[in-house]
């Protein structure tokens, strides 16, 4: 196959620039890409990146964490133990609409001249700045200067500063500042299950309005889920022109009118404050106060007092979490911290629920929250913001009671965490790729072994950890069972691992590896409480009704994993079945059949040995101390050629990989996949919104595959690839700073920090102490490392998908790659 390079945006339009996302030219046929790449979040609430003016726009979209509708989910032939209920995060009413009228007529980029354009999200400030100079059929120029911003420091609060200037006139000008329940500006795809279901405005019912001149506030309780909704705005308008205020009223949107006479030189400044409330159990009337007291403090404290916390925020933000990277393309930085900041916006104020797929970003997957919050994002959280790793691991807590329920519901003890949810209910309708993807319940047990590892954190593990081990450990005992034909092996059968091109097989060699660390170490915390906190152990035996023998049979069960291995080829294969498969033609395969599930019947699909994403190859990342370095090289050589890429979350991991076999090439191309997976559109279908998960990838394909960090008991070793000029990060350990410097061939290792940090280098015992720098030579440790070789020159370059897809132009111009996608009603992100 051919491999073609990502096609990347002219930099007289998009400017590479390390702190700012700039847009110079406004391009119509990228704006629903550039609506997703411009969102600002703040992790509970989010607005889409498009124009204060309304006009022009792809799809309007403001949506609150968690807040969602259910329906009932329909079936040809239902059967025991499917999802009955769908969710789906409820596109709420705009408010950053604020439409601007000169001589009467409505001003936009579509309709209107412009002489001057400029858009920023600026990652330092934490704001969307855009200055426009229209000029009108009669000769008038209007200067147009906004920002824009959700704020990290008050969860429930966004800010529009919106000033129009008429130059060389006097004329009449009219902002209407909106609160607007759009309708669905589209039918959503049918054919594409990565895309929702399409929800009208009755889904809200109104319940009150409140309005008092530059006010109004609006409460809505949802139909069938029953969830409570406020919003509203207010403003302070700042003018020395002569000023009109009036409220109107319609079907579709609540206004503040203001009608100006402007005069020539004069700024017209605007500032509209928004807020937005959700809850499941509290009334529309104290949902109403509460909005009341933040626009009121909002009032008194200005927007300037909002830009300092915003600021204020971000410095101590990057101060955590900033990977600087040189020495591999002149955009790596800026798509770097573009990453960083919508992992950021996703999750800074998510505090009592998930992560959705797509952030707040895009309505696509529904709003779910999948195993990525686990897999893909906690890493990068646990050492850069363990509070908010934490937070996320209670929300999984709090939904226990509804895993043990869904655990009953498909025939199994303990508890399943469901594929997607919102509410803790399942809502896959596709069980082959989704309740059959148990391996879930490992990926919230690893979640909270590195949390707890990297943070010392033991008092979440007693309080809450071990009994989300010790349910999750009883559906693995009680899912598989000892084979007298394989030799009173523990074999799982009936599941789907991660590559879901691949569904319900026997011994998934993932999902077996996953479940045994999650029975060993559901068994250690058991054991370790017992001795160590014999109350809480009483208490937790109490609740869960566990039993002396159940940590035993779960390390029972664990020893005994069966765990495949093909003797003939040197590798372990992805399940009992899959070698026993047609190898799909990759190179023979059109380049616009691509993603295969787009084109192919999953049964077609089912029947070869072809990925959608990596699942040996993870596992050789995740549990790579399971692996000796030439099985790894083997299974790497064999699986990574039939690997599609058709999703998302799957360069990174070759990276990663790649990188610890000394295949430099090989992970510098995946790592640039993942880190251009949005800004270059490398799936096609970034206007539906950001893959937030494969942001959390690119990071880690910088620290675990560049940086060749591992941690494993608590323990951090390293072994840094001299592949890039430069790459520095820091990470969170145990309360201390642990900065990590790659540079002209050496790394330089500095603690800043009071108690002692033992690390490991290339297999050398470092002890690091506040403020010391020790620094080791990589070129002098290079042939020692085990693997150090590069089969770039020798075998075929990296599955990169191909396929034209035109002429792309901006930051989110389609890549000739393969679009990623999902199964029929299911998949990756």
């Amino acid at each position: 196959m051919i491999r073609r390079e990502p096609v990347l945006p002219p930099e007289f339009i998009y400017p590479v620039e390390d702190w700012r996302m700039v847009e110079r030219e406004f391009v119509p046929a990228l704006l629903s890409q550039t609506e997703s790449i411009f969102a600002t979040a703040n992790g509970y609430f989010g607005m889409r990146g498009g124009f204060e003016e309304g006009t022009p726009a792809y799809e309007h979209g403001t949506f609150v964490n968690g807040f969602h509708e259910t329906w009932p989910i329909p079936y040809g032939e239902r059967a025991h133990g499917f999802a009955t209920t769908g969710q789906t995060i409820i596109n709420v009413p705009d408010g950053k609409i604020i439409r601007l009228y000169v001589d009467d007529e409505l001003v936009d980029l579509a309709r209107t001249p412009v002489l001057r354009y400029e858009r920023a999200l600026d990652f330092r400030t934490g704001t969307l700045d855009r200055e426009v100079l229209w000029e009108t059929p009669t000769g008038k120029q209007v200067l147009v200067r906004s920002r824009r911003l959700v704020s990290f420091a008050e969860r429930h609060l966004a800010a529009i500063f919106y000033e129009v200037t008429v130059l060389n006139a006097e004329v009449p000008i009219v902002l209407s500042s909106e609160l607007v329940q759009h309708p669905q500006p589209r039918m959503l795809g049918e054919d594409d299950p990565r895309l929702a279901r399409q929800l009208d405005r009755s889904v809200l019912i109104p319940e009150a309005r409140q309005a008092d001149k530059y006010r109004l506030l609006l409460g809505f309780t949802t139909r069938s889920s029953r969830m409570t909704l406020a919003c509203g705005f207010d403003h302070i308008l700042e003018t020395a022109c002569e000023c009109a205020v009036e409220q109107e009223k319609s079907d579709e949107a609540n206004r503040v009118v203001f009608s100006v006479q402007a005069t020539p030189g004069k700024p017209i400044r605007l500032t509209k404050f928004l807020t937005y409330h959700t809850s499941r159990t509290v009334s529309v009337g104290e949902q109403l106060d509460r909005a009341r007291r933040v626009l009121d403090r909002a009032l008194r404290q200005g927007f300037e007092r909002l830009l300092l916390t915003q600021r204020q925020y971000l410095d101590d933000f990057w101060h955590r979490a900033d990977v600087e990277v040189s020495g591999m393309h002149s955009r790596a930085q800026q798509c770097m911290r573009w990453d960083l900041f919508q992992l950021l916006q996703a999750t800074a104020r998510a505090d009592g629920a998930g992560v959705p797929a797509k952030g707040l970003t895009g309505q696509a997957y529904e709003g779910h929250y999948f195993w990525d919050m686990e897999m893909f994002m906690i890493p990068f959280l646990v050492y850069t913001d363990p509070r908010a790793a934490r937070n996320l691991l209670l929300f999984r807590y709090r939904l226990l009671d509804a895993a043990r329920q869904r655990a009953r519901e498909v025939s199994q003890k303990g508890a399943l965490f469901p594929w997607r949810t919102i509410n803790g209910q399942e809502a896959s309708a596709y069980y082959a790729a989704g309740t059959a993807q148990y391996h879930i319940n490992a990926a919230v047990a690893y979640a909270i072994r590195k949390y707890v590892e990297a943070t010392g954190d033991e008092d979440f593990l007693r309080r809450y950890g071990v009994e989300i081990l010790i349910e999750t450990a009883r559906l693995w005992y009680d899912l598989g069972f000892f084979s007298e034909r394989r030799g009173n092996r523990f074999c799982i059968n009936s599941v789907t691992g991660p590559d879901e091109y691949t569904t319900v097989v026997d011994n998934n060699t993932y999902t077996n590896l996953m479940a045994r660390e999650n029975l060993r170490y559901a068994a250690d915390s058991v054991e370790i409480l017992q001795s160590t906190d014999p109350l809480t152990y009483s208490e937790l035996v109490y609740r869960t009704g566990l039993s002396p023998e159940e940590p035993k049979d779960w390390r029972r069960a664990a020893d005994a994993m069966y765990i495949a291995f093909d003797e003939a080829l040197g590798i372990h294969p992805q399940d009992d079945g899959f070698l026993n498969r047609e190898v799909w033609d990759c190179a023979g395969t059109p380049a616009d059949h691509y993603p295969l599930l787009l084109h192919y019947h999953p049964l077609v699909i089912y029947r070869y040995q072809v990925l959608k994403q990596t699942d040996v190859v993870f596992a050789l990342f995740l549990l790579g101390e399971d692996f000796t370095m030439e099985q790894k090289r083997r299974d790497f050589d064999y699986y990574d050629p039939m690997t599609t890429g058709d999703s998302s979350l799957s360069a990174c991991i070759q990276s990663i990989v790649a990188a610890e076999l000394g295949y430099r090439t090989h992970a510098l191309e995946y790592w640039k996949y993942a880190l251009l997976m949005d800004l270059a559109d490398v799936g096609g279908n970034v206007k539906d919104g950001c893959h937030i998960a494969a942001m959390g990838g690119s990071w880690m394909a910088a620290v675990y595959g560049l940086a060749g960090m591992r941690d494993r008991g608590g323990k951090l070793s390293f072994k840094p690839r001299p592949y890039v000029e430069r790459l520095r990060f820091a990470l969170a350990v145990r309360g201390q700073r642990l900065e990590v410097h790659i540079e002209n061939g050496s790394v330089t290792y500095r603690l800043r920090g009071k108690v002692e940090l033992t690390i490991t280098h290339c297999g050398e015992t470092l002890v690091l102490r506040d403020g010391e720098a020790v620094t080791r030579n990589l070129a002098e440790r290079a042939e020692a490392m085990d693997g150090f070789h590069d089969r770039d020159s020798s075998v075929m370059p990296p599955r990169i998908p191909a396929g034209d897809r035109g002429d792309p132009t901006g930051p989110a111009a389609k890549s000739p790659a393969k679009h990623r996608g999902r199964p029929p009603g299911e998949g990756t992100r």
